[in-house]
């Protein structure tokens, strides 16, 4: 057996280590230590462990723009964004571009109901405003599933959205903590181009109030979609109502499109074109057009992965 060479001081017992109200003794150094000595006076101990306390790290006072993160060992990880983060506040120009695309819309309805008063035709507006909101349903299905399937951060036009509709399969309940013109500014912009030139050159009642309803519903699909991901406890009875009545995509059908195989319920505003859509595998038939025309894969073919792999949001500290 190895003799180790006697200390020059006697070791040291376990050391009273002082606590502080903002430091944290994270973890300690242990350091075993055995010898041996000549001297036949008996030593009570010959083996003492020594624990020298080491300094980790600052612990401070959890601050409103930190976001505490659970360990790297834990089975899953969390970056969930607190209420105050930056990207979900509206700004000023968000808040400009919503109030431009509800004027443009509300002066679309407007001009039908005008247009029907001065005419004395009501039935073929209201009809067209009607088939607008079934349609309405069925384009924010085709453009869900564009966006979902097809392109990345770096297309042309569309990129950011494709991005964060990507980032919106990683964290879905982030779209409930986004301020109202921060999650539409980006489809009320598109609604005041196209729907703008149309106040100004129509008149014709039928027109305007398919337009109207049509461009509200999609420039609004943001927002049923959010109430999509929202608890019945927090959200306004009226729109509860709604959903259950089916004039807006229910939480229940929706939470299908965020469960395997991510390829289904892709319709936002009433969620009425998802089982035709579904039973008839419309999406399906088309990505396999685009695949043997083009030679592109959808997502929805290879997911799910890390990129779609919802996490679980953890409670933030701020209150």
């Amino acid at each position: 057996m190895a003799i180790l060479p006697h200390h020059k001081y006697p070791l040291k017992s376990l050391e009273h280590v002082p606590t502080c109200h903002h430091l944290c003794w994270s973890r300690a150094r242990v350091t075993c230590s055995a010898t041996t000595t000549t001297s036949t006076k008996p030593r009570s101990s010959p083996d003492q462990i020594i624990i020298e306390p080491r300094l980790d790290r600052l612990v401070t006072t959890p601050s409103p723009l930190v976001t505490p993160t659970r360990s790297p060992s834990t089975s899953s990880r969390n970056t969930s964004p607190l209420l105050n983060d930056l990207s979900l506040l509206s700004t000023w120009s968000h808040r400009a571009w919503v109030a431009t695309g509800c004027t443009t819309v509300l002066i679309s309805l407007a001009k039908s109901m005008v247009g029907a008063a001065d005419s004395h035709i009501w039935l073929e507006p209201m009809l067209a405003g009607y088939i607008g909101y079934i349609l309405s349903d069925l384009g924010s299905g085709v453009y869900h599933w564009g966006i979902d399937n097809y392109g990345d951060a770096s297309t042309p036009i569309f990129g950011s959205q494709i991005e964060a509709f990507q980032g919106h399969h990683k964290s879905p309940w982030t779209i409930t903590r986004r301020q109202f013109a921060n999650n539409l500014h980006a489809l009320a912009r598109a609604i005041t181009f196209v729907v703008l030139p149309i106040d100004i050159l129509c008149d014709d009642p039928t027109l305007q109030g398919f337009v109207g309803v049509c461009s509200g519903c999609i420039m609004f699909s943001q927002q049923f979609h959010a109430w999509a991901h929202g608890t019945k406890s927090k959200l306004p009875p009226p729109v509860v109502a709604l959903q259950e009545a089916g004039v807006l995509v229910s939480r229940t059908q929706h939470s299908a499109h965020h469960r395997q195989p991510y390829n289904n319920n892709y319709c936002i505003v009433s969620g009425i074109w998802n089982e035709f859509l579904d039973k008839q595998k419309v999406f399906e038939a088309l990505e396999m057009v685009l695949f043997f025309k083009l030679g592109v894969r959808p997502r929805s073919w290879c997911e799910p992965n890390s990129d779609w792999t919802e996490e679980t949001e953890t409670p933030s500290p701020v209150q």
